[in-house]
This record gives C-alpha cells, sequence and structure tokens, in this order.
C-alpha cells in the first residue's frame, strides 16, 4: 500500500494511492497515519479495505507529510562510503545518529526555507524508515519486521550551521522546512530489498545525486537494530539512513542553495518530491 495524508498545513486527511494514482480517502476508517495504524494489525486492517470502496479526493490537494504524529525524527550520518569521501570524512566504525526536530517536517512538495543568516544551505536525498511495531534490543535478523514502511526525505541541511560553528550537527539540521518526508509512505511487504533502491536528486534541472542503497556502509536492518540498543523505537517514529554522493559541499568548488531554485528528488518505488527554496 501506498499511504498519505493529504490536505492543508495542520489539517490533513489520511488516504491511499490506488492502483490508478489516484488517492482515496481512508478518513472514514481511521483518523490518521499514525501510531497504531502503522502497527502490523493495523496495516493489515487496510489491507483488507478494497480502495474502490473509498471515496475518491478530487482535485489537486496539497500533499502532507506521510506520518502524523512523529515522535521521534531520527538520522543517520555519513552512511555511504562515497559520501563520506566527498566530505573528507573517515567512514565510521559505527552509525553516526543525530536527531531532527519534528517541527523540521514539512510535505514533500513544500517550500524549504533557508534560514537567516545562512550561507550553506545543502541537500541530501535519503531513505526514510517508518518504525511499525516498538523494538527495543531487537536482533539485526528480526529488525525488519519491526519496519511498517518506507518513505523519500530531504534531510536538508545548513552546513554552516552544522560544522563551523561549534557543538553538535543538530543546529544545521533542525531549521523548520528541513525534513520534507514523503509524498507517500510505501509499505514494507512492497519494496523487495530496501538495499536496492535507486536514488537521485537534481536542482533546476541539474542532476547532482544518483545512487543506490545498495551502497550504504549500515544497512536498515542493522540500524533498527543498533538504535534499538539506546531507545525503544515506536510506531510513526522515522528514521533517515543517510545519503549518496553528490551534495552541494562535495562539488569542486561548492554550490549551495538560494531562493528561488527548484529541488526534485526521488527514490525508486518511493515516489518522487519537489520543493521551491524561498528565503525565511
Amino acid at each position: 500500500m501506498k499511504l498519505l495524508r493529504y490536505g492543508e498545513v495542520g489539517q490533513e486527511k489520511p488516504g491511499l494511492l490506488d492502483d490508478d494514482g489516484r488517492i482515496r480517502d481512508l478518513s472514514n476508517k481511521i483518523d490518521d497515519i499514525a501510531g497504531d495504524v502503522l502497527t502490523p494489525s493495523g496495516l493489515d486492517k487496510l489491507a483488507g479495505i478494497d480502495p474502490s470502496s473509498l471515496p475518491l479526493v478530487e482535485g489537486d490537494p496539497r500533499i502532507g507529510p506521510c506520518v502524523g504524529d512523529v515522535g521521534k525524527f531520527i538520522c543517520i550520518g555519513l552512511n555511504y562510503a562515497d559520501h563520506a569521501a566527498e566530505s573528507g570524512a573517515a567512514v565510521p566504525p559505527e552509525p553516526i545518529m543525530f536527531m531532527k526536530p519534528t517541527s523540521a517536517i514539512v510535505g514533500p512538495n513544500d517550500t524549504v526555507r533557508i534560514p537567516r543568516g545562512s550561507k550553506k544551505t545543502d541537500w541530501e536525498v535519503e531513505l526514510g524508515i517508518v518504525i511499525g511495531q516498538t523494538a527495543k534490543y531487537v536482533s539485526e535478523a528480526d529488525a525488519l519486521s519491526h519496519v511498517a514502511g518506507y518513505c523519500v526525505v530531504n534531510d536538508v541541511s545548513e552546513r554552516e550551521f552544522q560544522l563551523e560553528r561549534h557543538g553538535t550537527w543538530d543546529k544545521g539540521k533542525c531549521c523548520d522546512t528541513f525534513g520534507p518526508i514523503g509524498p507517500w509512505m510505501v509499505t514494507s511487504d512492497e519494496i523487495a530489498d530496501p538495499q536496492a533502491l535507486g536514488m537521485w536528486l537534481d536542482v533546476d534541472g541539474h542532476r547532482y545525486q544518483d545512487g543506490s542503497t545498495k551502497t550504504m556502509v549500515y544497512g536498515v536492518a542493522h540500524l533498527v537494530s543498533y538504535l534499538s540498543q539506546f531507545m525503544s523505537l515506536h510506531p510513526g517514529d522515522i528514521i533517515a539512513t543517510g545519503t549518496p554522493p553528490g551534495v552541494g559541499m562535495g562539488q569542486k568548488p561548492p554550490v549551495y542553495l538560494k531562493a528561488g531554485q527548484t529541488i526534485r528528488l526521488g527514490i525508486e518505488g518511493l515516489g518522487e518530491q519537489r520543493q521551491v527554496t524561498a528565503a525565511d
């Protein structure tokens, strides 16, 4: 299934994308794409619904973040060896973990706002993991059973804030609109191998990132297991798993975003995002 949320900011309704690419309204069946809906039993109930029995959503509504009421937005840094190399960093011996606040989350096509004082706002296409079953001290062998599905994430980053202003990475990752997710969450049964997905990102029509999840240093199962050793993961938590090479910081010379540009990005089987940048 492809589950999504549509409507104005703060008023999103749950929906399902049918086989013809049309949005079907789920609001008479569930309150939101969140919490218990993402558990195995919750998804089984949705899978039993005939999409043609659901009301068709007319027009071209705004697509919101594909998961509501996100509890934790966890990110992994330097998780592609070739991206680590372009960043001038060593491949980490363990996953590098940092957090984005949930206030950074926006819809896949919402405006990305470049924060005041920014000199180095950058892009990162990433595979997002959506947790569907509470995970605590889970083994790598059992980890994928705790995944509800996957989505596209743009881990927008301000490199000066992140790397030159001292402290943790978080300040360069936390700005409002720095976490577009969606357009939909694709349930894990539709993704045969999360480690074999092509991914790409363009800015103003120029292809900067063109990679694959197969080059991750630490794969999906390892990350879910690893993170669960330090914290409980709950349904609706999102893990952004790192980016392949081609970020602005890695260009020679570096290239950074400015107001009025268009970012397009996508992952095989998970849909596409499109954002226009604006000054905050």
